[in-house]
């Protein structure tokens, strides 16, 4: 693997995505590895687009903060649809993680527009050169954060985890919330484990 490694990070408001890309952050900086986080916030509170880019294994002032075409490491998508916007970002090669939840936009549910399928949306990235790991969501325990178990299958089935421990990250988030520790740590290992699609 580079030392180099780029993540791009798409979801809607409300799933987390800040949070994924807040946790790989400070995993980062706690291993001393030179990274760079960008958060772009739309409507989240409507669930709105929202993405965030995160650099790892970089001098600090050497890169620009934004991932350029073609130069992702790693996608994680929260959102089915919202996949497709990051699939330009990413390299030949690259690793997409999608949890295969639907935010449908209103123009969706009046039935105007229509909303991709998992086959579709697998089929573009597959031409694009991806490798797929889906996660289907109705695998996921309902009482479980989405985000946090979509994070346990990033680090158990892709390249970051040669930068960044599945342990060292449980331990992170352990010690970020001390008083859901054990639920929390139960989610990640429950992403860890189950069952993807490729």
């Amino acid at each position: 693997m580079s030392k180099h490694f780029d993540i791009y990070i798409v979801g809607v408001g409300g799933q987390g995505v800040l949070t994924i890309s807040n946790l790989i952050t400070q995993a980062c900086v706690a291993k001393d590895l030179g990274v760079n986080y960008y958060p772009t916030k739309g409507m989240t509170q409507r669930g709105g687009f929202v993405k965030a880019q995160v650099r790892c294994g970089r001098e600090p002032g050497t890169y620009s903060p934004s991932i350029a075409p073609a130069g992702a490491d790693l996608v994680i998508s929260m959102e089915l649809a919202e996949t497709l916007k990051a699939i330009p970002y990413a390299k030949k090669g690259a690793d997409f993680v999608v949890f295969g939840d639907r935010w449908l936009p209103a123009g969706v549910q009046m039935g105007k527009d229509s909303y991709p399928t998992v086959e579709e949306v697998i089929g573009e990235i597959k031409k694009a050169g991806g490798n797929v790991i889906y996660l289907n969501p109705e695998d996921k325990p309902e009482k479980m954060r989405a985000n946090l178990y979509i994070l346990g299958s990033v680090m158990a089935h892709t390249e970051l985890s040669e930068l960044i421990s599945l342990e060292f990250l449980q331990e992170l988030i352990a010690n970020k919330w001390p008083k859901v520790a054990e639920g929390n740590l139960a989610t990640v290992k429950a992403g860890a484990e189950a069952k993807i699609t490729d």
